[in-house]
Parts: structure tokens; sequence; C-alpha cells
């Protein structure tokens, strides 16, 4: 990552409130934080000294570490021998919504880019046959593709089609979105099932995305429909829980 030619901390505008109950430390991790969130600070750029920002802030040396180890322990820093302490990335917060990986990424501006690691056809489980309607063993198309952004793993997403749905070209996997390719090839996306979960990493799932074994991955499956009520889609994907999160938005029943 390139070093930026000005220190971006000088002009960040933080504070912390010593009569707030809420610790000093983890104040400064929150401001921090947001300001990676909001592209205040990107990724590439430099956090001050240790000695500077707790001297700015009259924090000890301590708190100001801890709030920065916080950010490193989630992923969003890195500390660098010989570089100092250096934003990598912001964790990707994603509405639960009917859109693209490969788009929410791209709006976000988080440079999307995709490995195809599986593409091929393979006779359909009883899984993934309930899911697409379609007789067990018949044969569906089955994709696995690993996103990244800024260069690192981010999320596996494993994707079963119908047959004959659409031209699943590799190079054009590469290149975009599944569903912006469905909706090119005159696809309504209508509506989805979708369930949510985590556990831990396989041996092959940690290699892939950077991660130890074991290690807590969040997990989604979901049946896409189109606007004729057909299942065009079935997927199971892991995300790395430091780099993604999903956002729900709650309404109160009266």
């Amino acid at each position: 990552m390139p070093k930026p030619d000005v220190d971006p901390t000088v002009t960040l505008d933080l504070s912390v409130d010593r009569s707030s109950p809420v610790p000093l430390y983890f104040q400064l991790s929150q401001q921090l934080e947001a300001a990676i969130e909001h592209g205040a600070l990107t990724p590439g750029s430099l956090l001050g000294n240790e000695i500077e920002l707790a001297g700015r802030l009259g924090l000890s040396r301590p708190t100001v570490r801890q709030a920065i180890q916080s950010l490193v322990d989630k992923g969003l820093l890195v500390r660098r021998r010989g570089v100092g302490t250096q934003v990598v990335h912001s964790q990707v917060k994603r509405p639960l919504e009917l859109s693209s990986l490969y788009d929410d990424l791209e709006a976000a501006g988080q440079r999307p880019a995709t490995k195809v690691l599986v593409n091929t056809v393979v006779p359909a489980g009883a899984e993934i046959a309930a899911a697409l309607s379609v007789p067990e063993g018949s044969e569906v198309h089955h994709v696995e593709r690993l996103r990244l952004t800024h260069g690192e793993p981010m999320a596996c997403l494993c994707n079963y089609l119908p047959l004959g749905l659409l031209d699943l070209d590799t190079g054009h996997l590469e290149s975009t979105g599944l569903y912006r390719l469905m909706r090119g090839a005159g696809i309504t996306l209508h509506s989805a099932r979708q369930a949510i979960g985590a556990r831990a990493a396989t041996a092959a799932e940690a290699e892939r995305l950077g991660e130890e074994t074991g290690a807590p991955l969040l997990t989604m499956a979901r049946t896409t429909y189109d606007d004729t009520g057909r299942a065009v889609e079935y997927g199971t994907h892991t995300y790395r829980p430091a780099r993604y999160s999903f956002e729900f938005q709650l309404l109160v029943r009266s």
C-alpha cells in the first residue's frame, strides 16, 4: 500500500470526554473506526505516532495503544515494521436486501475482484434439488468464487443454478457480479429466502480466506426467485467476520 504524503490523523477531529463512563481507549477506538468507515482514513493511510497522538489528546500512551490494538484485532489496522500503524480496510456492512455482493462492494468503493475456483456442471444433491425445485440427480451449474477487496479475501461464494439459465463464462464471472449477469440475460430477480449463521472454518476454507482452521466464519444460504416464482439460484457463502457484517432494520409492531 502506498504511503500518504501527509499524516492523515493531523486533520482528524479527535476528542475524548473524561466525564463519560465510556472508557477513554474505547472512545478513541470508536472515533478512529468511524474515520475508517467514512473514508477519512483510507486504506494505506498511516496513523500518527502513538506518543504524538497521546500528547495531543492528553492520554497515556497505554490508553492510545489499547485503542489502536482493538482496531488491529478487528482487522482494520495493521502494524508494519519500519512503516508504522496502517489502515488496511473498513469492514463492509451489507444491508439485508436482495443485492449482489459485487455491486455492494463496488458502490462502497471497495474495489472488488473475483477469482473463479470452480465452474462446472454437477448432479444436484437432495438439498440443492429441493432449493432449485429440480429432480434430484439432474444436472445443475456449480460455481465457486473467491471475492477479494483491496487484494485481500473477504468471502467464498458457492452457487448452484439451473442448467441453461444463462452463459456462465469464467471471464464474465471474474469481471462482474452474478446478479448483474443474470439481469443482463433478461432475468428479473424478485425475491429470496435467506438464512444467516456462523460456524468454524474448515482447513480448506481457512486456506482460501487467509484465516486459521477453526476460526469463526459468517455463513449465508440463499435461494433466489425471479418474477415468475422460479428458483434461479441457490447459494451457500462464507465470510470473514473481521471484514464483513450484515445489517438489520427492525420495526416495532404496534
